[in-house]
């Protein structure tokens, strides 16, 4: 199932959460569905709303309005107890005095031993920890008690899977290969999952939607592709990515003026009078044929080598000050020679921003 099929079987519905602390307004009207097996992640720099709205949904802070709904069940003023989801926290918050299997079988009180006993095998299989049931949390590596907090999440088998900034603490490497393992586990148990992040690359690499958060409000909310594609406000532009911007003054006959460069728009470009271009920094050709729409020539100001791809800084010959970016593949830097080059910002790249 896709997640444009998924969208009909709604599993979470939040609709107008507010959240104010004393004078600062936390949450300012957020509404999101969540798929049935989709995993979402609210993406956003900090104080933007993101963890408050996760709280908000496991309970553990109280919105001032607003509803919310997972299936046909109002939680909306449930205790966190009776809200039937799994939390993963950034600080693992795993019992340091108990074991693995202890920790694991922390969430199934009330069940039989045997049936506790069964299910701690299945979930340490589950993580790939099969044989470190008896460990304690401090001989595990931070990549392994994460592993273990991630199956205590899932023990009791929850409707809905909260993740908060649950990748951060570790390095790099392990964190990517932590990211791609929780996604197909994710898929495989299709587990309804909400993920609070702020590393766009988290994001990119594991959600099905990216609900884009600034200030408290959805700015945009989306697939990643049209996140990234098609950013729907000049903030979703800028925090995911990178990308280059030109303040344009005027506009006619399908050309916006920006200082001398008169660059066409593409067909469908919304009708603002004055604002900014938007561009990003692999969309623009490096020494492109002639007949290409938007071709200037440019000045290399630096070139930094990146491994597989090479990041690119010059200026406009006619916009002198204004620095652009571009991205290329190094095997294009032997033919670029010279400084002097062409560039063309294609027509087709060209955001409109009011």
């Amino acid at each position: 199932m896709t997640p444009a099929d998924q969208h009909s079987a709604s599993h979470m519905q939040v609709r107008d959460i507010h959240k104010r602390f004393g004078h600062f307004t936390a949450l300012d009207g957020v509404s999101l569905d969540v798929a049935e097996g989709e995993l979402v992640c609210l993406l956003g720099p900090s104080g933007c709303g993101k963890t408050t709205l996760l709280r908000c949904i496991a309970g553990l802070e109280r919105q001032d309005s607003g509803t919310l709904h997972i299936g046909a069940r109002d939680i909306s003023h449930l205790p966190p107890q009776a809200r039937d989801y799994g939390i993963l926290f950034q600080s693992y918050a795993l019992f340091p005095n108990l074991s693995v299997e202890q920790n694991i079988a922390y969430g199934l009180a009330g069940s039989g031993r045997e049936q506790v006993r069964a299910r701690v095998a299945e979930m340490l299989e589950l993580v790939g920890l099969t044989g470190s049931e008896k460990k304690f949390p401090g001989q595990l590596s931070g990549g392994q008690q994460q592993r273990v907090a991630l199956a205590r999440a899932l023990a009791p088998a929850p409707s809905l899977l909260l993740l908060d900034e649950p990748m951060s603490a570790l390095d790099a490497r392990v964190r990517e290969h932590l990211c791609t393992e929780l996604r197909q586990l994710q898929k495989r148990l299709g587990i309804t999952t909400l993920m609070v992040t702020h590393n766009q690359d988290e994001a990119m690499l594991m959600a099905d939607r990216i609900a884009v958060m600034n200030q408290g409000r959805v700015e945009q909310y989306g697939t990643p592709q049209a996140i990234y594609r098609e950013p729907a406000t000049p903030f979703v532009a800028e925090f995911v990515g990178q990308g280059n911007w030109l303040p344009f003054a005027s506009r006619r006959d399908g050309h916006a003026q920006v200082g001398d460069l008169a660059l066409r728009l593409p067909e469908q470009a919304n009708g603002a009078a004055s604002g900014r271009l938007f561009c990003r920094p692999e969309a623009i050709a490096i020494n492109p044929s002639e007949q290409q729409d938007n071709r200037f020539r440019a000045q290399v100001r630096e070139i930094t080598f990146l491994g597989n791809r090479c990041r690119m800084s010059f200026e406009l010959e006619q916009l002198p000050g204004h620095p652009l970016l571009a991205e290329l593949d190094p095997a294009l830097l032997p033919r670029l020679g010279t400084p002097d080059i062409w560039v063309a910002l294609p027509s087709r790249s060209l955001q409109v921003f009011a």
